[in-house]
């Protein structure tokens, strides 16, 4: 179905895009999963191309698109590559960099936008702990004063860009009586004394990305590194998780649509019993389902865009995006994987890395569980 949210700017957008992943990227990914990062030269690339600072204005070195659609033109390019680009670009670019945008003050704009912008300064968000998971109002790295400053310990984990970030907004306990109503953002370098990173972890898919464990020692900051108000990091947080989540799902659904039309390719190539094994009637009809069941999907997502871009999504609709567009996902890329038979198993293909890839996005971002407990909500019970 022909989609009609994209203008001519839009589509232009999407053209430099993709030159710059056909150029920079994708001859590389081979060496970005082996490495398990993305390197800095395609950070300082993305960068120089005006695609980290999409969020960011103009007087702090971003494009100040001000249109949300830019961002998903860029999350579905960069996702058809592979689930890990979309990822580690959307922590940067379209999930961490808006903190600094709208609670930053005067000082910190200054200090870090430009070098966010230019990849100079790569961004992770901290939020997730060894024994919180989704729960984010039961943290226990804390934050106590100690005259004029803050003492900051504790650890978080599954932290995408971990492992290379310059900068990490990270969540932590200031006020442990007033439980959620007492965390606090803070903005912690990674060379500030105290401040340390375990092992890149071995993931079962996407290896690409540096997903890496953080720990703080008695690291001590001023209040020049608080993001925000104190004691409003939860709400803050509630406040930009809609943005991540319909992240999630834009990616989610490019990435599957991606490989579904290489399998598609495939099967009209493959043959059995002597005929393409696209033609046998169970495989046609299920990739007629898969086609329709990504049509609807994506006139659903392109509706939450619009109504993200007019400030109208509302926390539940973009629960709904990422809870209904991972088990997608993850149900079509299980079935691309049959259809290439032995060879859906085989690493050197894409649909096999695809479909390690996607498990995780019914867990980020709030597990599945999670969204159906918010939409349950939602529904009175």
């Amino acid at each position: 179905m022909k989609r009609d949210i994209y203008d001519e700017d839009h589509e232009a957008f999407r053209g430099s895009v993709r030159e710059f992943l056909e150029r920079s990227v994708i001859p590389h990914v081979d060496e970005h999963a082996e490495a398990k990062a993305i390197p800095r030269e395609f950070w300082l690339e993305a960068g120089k191309q005006g695609f980290l600072g999409l969020e960011i204005p103009e007087e702090y070195g971003g494009a100040g698109a001000g249109d949300y659609r830019f961002n998903t033109v860029l999350a579905e390019e960069l996702s058809k590559v592979n689930a890990a680009l979309g990822s580690c670009w959307g922590i940067h670019a379209d999930i961490t960099a808006p903190y600094l945008v709208e609670l930053g003050t005067e000082e910190q704009k200054q200090r870090w936008l430009p070098g966010v912008a230019a990849g100079e300064i790569l961004l992770a968000i901290g939020m997730t702990e060894p024994s919180g998971g989704s729960d984010l109002a039961a943290l226990k790295t804390t934050a106590v004063r100690d005259g004029d400053d803050w003492v900051i310990n504790g650890s978080k984990t599954f932290i995408t860009n971990g492992y290379s970030a310059d900068l990490v907004i990270t969540a932590v306990r200031t006020s442990p009586e007033k439980k959620a109503r007492g965390i606090t953002l803070f903005a912690i370098p990674a060379d500030a004394a105290g401040f340390s990173r375990g092992r890149k972890l071995d993931k079962v898919g996407q290896p690409e990305s540096d997903t890496a464990e953080l720990f703080f020692e008695n690291v001590r900051l001023s209040d020049d590194h608080v993001v925000g108000e104190v004691d409003m990091g939860f709400i803050h947080m509630m406040q930009k998780l809609p943005q991540e989540r319909l992240g999630c799902a834009i990616s989610n659904l490019a990435h599957a649509k991606q490989i579904f039309e290489e399998t598609v390719a495939y099967t009209k190539e493959r043959t059995a019993f002597g005929a393409p094994i696209g033609t046998f009637q169970h495989n046609k009809f299920l990739m007629a389902d898969i086609d329709t069941q990504i049509d609807v999907s994506q006139a659903f997502i392109d509706r939450c865009v619009e109504l993200h871009d007019r400030g109208e999504l509302t926390p539940v609709d973009a629960a709904k995006a990422k809870l209904w567009t991972s088990e997608i996902q993850n149900r079509i890329l299980d079935h691309c994987v049959q259809l290439h038979g032995g060879y859906g198993f085989m690493n050197e293909y894409r649909v096999a890395r695809a479909w390690r890839d996607a498990r995780v996005s019914r867990i980020w971002a709030g597990s599945n569980e999670i969204m159906k407990e918010l939409i349950g909500r939602d529904l009175g019970l």
